[in-house]
């Protein structure tokens, strides 16, 4: 009994064994709580200061269309539906509010007198710092995505490559490779008994890319002799800005910009996006040490002989000792300027030759009349001034960058309290009338483009129609719109203003004519079967209720091509 109790008797005790799945979910558990709850209150943080905003706004009285959606307000709307602002406007107005992402409120004003105040004044009116970074998340950080100094100095350092004796010198390329379009084209027409389907815009952007690349940068993509196959930047910018979902990662993209948090979680997109921004700064790195080493090797200005792009003459102006080390840019600035040339240079170009060519085969008599003005030259490789001497190819450009521009609308933030002008009354939802709106510091402002080139009120009841006659006379109000060029807002105004505004309409008077020259381009669909396709502000064509993305199918037939064999 003794060594019994003088043993030590231990009772049996239970153990809890964890089955190594539990760990796992225990430690995800552990991990994905906190982050979910920290996302939460910045989203929940971020909400309340939105909902705060709009509350305490003095623009709260303002009339509108309702907002369907907390967190996509009207822009899924407005992307389905590009005419909607039109229609909104025509409900309540030049001067109304409606909803963007996460309800952030924007004012939509097409009032000229207002307009004309925000471009004159971009210390107060800048790009919000949300459409900056979604500009960045593509193209770096170049001209599209800088304000203020930084925008002036990436301006002064740009300028020479864009001066009129540069686009002169590199007209002979827009018309080489129009001209090489021309021929696949016709012989694509000779395959097919005489008259060809083609879609014009897949083949537009191709030759545009080209030109960019040759032009721009000395760079040869080769775009359209491959087979009719697109390229590996081609497919992605397809992808990104063409296809169905074109949209949907424009939205995705823009929520990352409004709230960085975003850029943590995969999205719709994101892959296409990276692919896209990574192909065009490995060329862009190429491009950039090629031309900096033949600039180098060279002595002054024998540096620029035979050099007709747009980098080397760039490169040479920010290498020049008279310059300034604070005002050049860097490697990396000047990096960041090769995907914006590529995404715009190309882009819209492309898209307001596919709508001239629409508007062209649509109305015939237009189409007729410029063919009998180009064929009036003796010559197939017109210089720059020559193709500016042409009256109604003037005009033919002029109504297609009015009715059909490519960009349909900006936007700008206010940095600080201001007040807006009105040239018109605007009637609040009390009835009362303001001949100015307080615009609060934050307030973002959505500048209609395409409606203020279309606005009735200045180019009369006709005004969405295509006519280039009416630019043989035009009403006195259109002196009103601000613009760089031909009484348009379609390459906006101001320090903002396009850049490569002469660089993109010499480019499209030398695709029109080469092409009206050899072909007769006429409709595939019914009248009014074509209206437009957004993924982001430029508009392209589509073929309505396809659901197949931009483009445009046209019946191409040679009109005397023994003229260029």
């Amino acid at each position: 009994m003794r060594a019994l109790c003088g043993s030590q008797i231990k009772a049996p005790t239970a153990t809890l064994s964890v089955h190594p799945l539990g760990e796992v979910q225990i430690m995800i558990s552990q991990i994905i709580v906190p982050i979910a709850g920290t996302l939460l209150c910045y989203l929940l943080f971020h909400a309340s200061q939105i909902i705060y905003c709009n509350l305490t706004s003095p623009l709260r009285h303002m009339v509108g269309p309702k907002n369907p959606s907390f967190v996509f307000g009207n822009f899924k709307d407005i992307g389905a539906d590009p005419n909607l602002t039109n229609k909104w406007r025509s409900e309540f107005g030049a001067n109304f509010l409606f909803s963007g992402l996460f309800s952030i409120s924007e004012l939509h004003t097409s009032d000229l007198k207002a307009v004309n105040h925000i471009v004159a004044r971009p210390e107060i009116y800048q790009k919000a710092a949300s459409n900056r970074a979604s500009a960045q998340l593509l193209l770096g950080k170049g001209i599209l995505s800088v304000e203020l100094d930084e925008h002036k100095r990436h301006r002064r350092a740009l300028n020479p490559a864009f001066g009129v004796a540069q686009i002169r010198a590199v007209t002979e390329i827009f018309v080489e490779k129009a001209v090489q379009l021309r021929d696949i084209w016709a012989l694509q027409a000779e395959q097919q008994n005489g008259a060809a389907c083609i879609e014009v815009l897949s083949w537009l952007r191709r030759m545009t890319l080209d030109v960019i690349g040759q032009a721009g940068f000395n760079y040869q993509f080769d775009a359209l002799e491959n087979n009719g196959k697109s390229n590996e930047l081609d497919e992605v910018f397809t992808e990104l800005f063409h296809s169905p979902q074109a949209n949907m990662y424009n939205v995705f993209r823009l929520s990352q910009a409004i709230m960085p948090i975003l850029r943590l979680m995969p999205g719709p997109g994101r892959n296409l996006l990276q692919a896209a921004r990574n192909k065009m700064y490995i060329i862009g790195k190429q491009i950039v040490s090629k031309s900096k080493a033949d600039i180098k090797a060279a002595d002054g200005e024998e540096s620029l002989i035979g050099k007709r792009d747009l980098l080397s003459i760039l490169l040479k102006a920010n290498l020049s000792t008279t310059i300034p080390e604070t005002q050049r840019l860097n490697d990396t600035e000047v990096i960041s300027e090769i995907p914006t040339f590529f995404f715009a240079g190309h882009e819209t170009t492309s898209s307001a030759t596919t709508w001239a060519l629409h508007a062209l085969s649509v109305n015939t008599a237009a189409q007729t009349k410029l063919r009998e003005e180009l064929l009036t030259m003796s010559t197939d490789n017109p210089t720059m001034d020559e193709l500016n001497c042409l009256p109604y190819l003037e005009h033919v450009v002029r109504e297609t960058m009015r009715v059909h521009a490519p960009v349909m609308f900006t936007q700008r933030k206010a940095m600080k309290d201001d007040v807006l002008p009105l040239s018109k009354p605007y009637i609040d939802k009390e009835g009362r009338a303001h001949d100015s709106l307080p615009i609060p510091k934050g307030q973002m402002i959505h500048i209609p483009i395409l409606a203020i080139n279309t606005d009735k009120e200045i180019c009369g009841e006709d005004s969405t129609e295509f006519k280039p006659e009416r630019w043989e006379k035009l009403p006195d109000a259109v002196s009103e719109i601000p613009g760089v060029w031909a009484n348009l807002l379609t390459f906006f105004a101001g320090p903002h203003n396009c850049i490569g505004f002469r660089f993109s309409l010499v480019e499209m008077k030398a695709l029109l004519f080469t092409l009206i020259r050899a072909f007769e381009f006429q409709q595939t669909v019914p009248k009014g079967g074509i209206g437009p396709f957004t993924g982001g502000v430029i508009q392209r064509p589509t073929v309505i209720g396809e659901g197949k993305g931009s483009g445009l199918p046209l019946i191409v037939k040679p009109y005397n091509m023994q003229l260029y064999l």
